[in-house]
């Protein structure tokens, strides 16, 4: 059975602690260098509701820093501003800095090629064949993908697998965003099977994804946006997102990119094969649901 761990508390780091318990994780962080990647699309001074908040980062730094890792580094890549500027405005960077962790801004040069290509029994062919990506990345022993739940315009949601696969192809080379094609590529001519490409050839170890703001409506940015207090987190990243996607309201194989990951064996799809050491997928729905009807988002 795959563990899917859900939380829900006011308090973003309790909540964010209590999914994390059950997943005993130190087997996969003691004496590692550990990557947390946070949401960090898009923010101003005016409006941090897109991204990872500076509350999150800190709660799971905090605790995956009890295990002892050998080193952690926070991984930005913002698809559509300057990454320090995102992690200033939304709080990440003291929260990083005050907890002796390391920034590293992947949008930077240098740059190296990466082959995306692979074959599969079902002989999925990606657009997108190689890509640029810092190096750096590649020393990276432990990927944690710490997500925010929300909507995508063309990806459907954007949770733990958009999160990294349009954030290690670096903008200062794409550009900012990746649409204004600064150099040529086809991450969009096929946007779900370029993401499975990406998490095939960069696995996440640990997802997290949280509420803290939750976006429906329209995403990744400009949303209706609110908090829930949820906390979603596993070892299986796939999973993790197939249970999102439905507390978002999207059937997980309705999802291309879930759909086909699951299906290439990338992650576990299937919700009978799910266990539920805390919260039930139920309860994180209808709570959900609850939530965005009291503030008018569905009806």
């Amino acid at each position: 059975m795959t563990t899917i761990s859900i939380s829900q508390d006011d308090d973003i780091k309790r909540a964010i602690a209590e999914s994390l318990e059950p997943l005993n994780i130190e087997d996969i962080v003691k004496n590692k260098v550990v990557a947390i990647k946070p949401n960090d699309t898009w923010a101003s001074k005016e409006d941090t509701t897109a991204v990872t908040q500076g509350d999150s980062l800190r709660a799971v730094i905090q605790y995956i820093k009890k295990f002892m890792p050998a080193r952690i580094i926070v991984s930005g890549g913002a698809g559509a501003a300057e990454t320090e500027d995102v992690f200033r405005y939304s709080g990440m960077m003291v929260a990083l800095l005050e907890e002796e962790a390391v920034f590293f801004d992947h949008n930077k040069p240098p740059f190296k090629d990466v082959n995306l290509q692979f074959r599969s029994e079902q002989d999925i062919q990606v657009p997108q064949k190689e890509i640029k990506i810092n190096p750096h990345i590649m020393d990276y022993e432990v990927l944690v993908a710490l997500n925010q739940l929300k909507v995508h315009s063309s990806a459907t949601v954007t949770l733990a697998m958009k999160n990294i696969a349009m954030s290690f192809p670096p903008a200062d080379y794409y550009g900012h965003p990746r649409e204004s094609y600064k150099h040529e590529h086809d991450f969009f001519s096929d946007l779900h099977l370029f993401i499975v490409s990406m998490i095939k050839r960069f696995p996440i170890d640990l997802s997290i994804t949280v509420g803290h703001p939750a976006m429906v409506g329209s995403g990744p940015v400009g949303g209706h946006t609110f908090e829930t207090g949820l906390a979603v987190s596993s070892r299986d990243a796939i999973a993790c997102d197939a249970a999102c996607a439905e507390i978002l309201g999207f059937k997980a194989e309705d999802v291309k990119h879930i759909k086909v990951a699951g299906e290439l064996g990338l992650g576990e799809t299937d919700k009978n094969k799910f266990e539920y050491p805390g919260m039930s997928l139920k309860e994180a729905v209808d709570g959900f649901r609850k939530i965005a009807k009291e503030k008018g988002f569905l009806t």
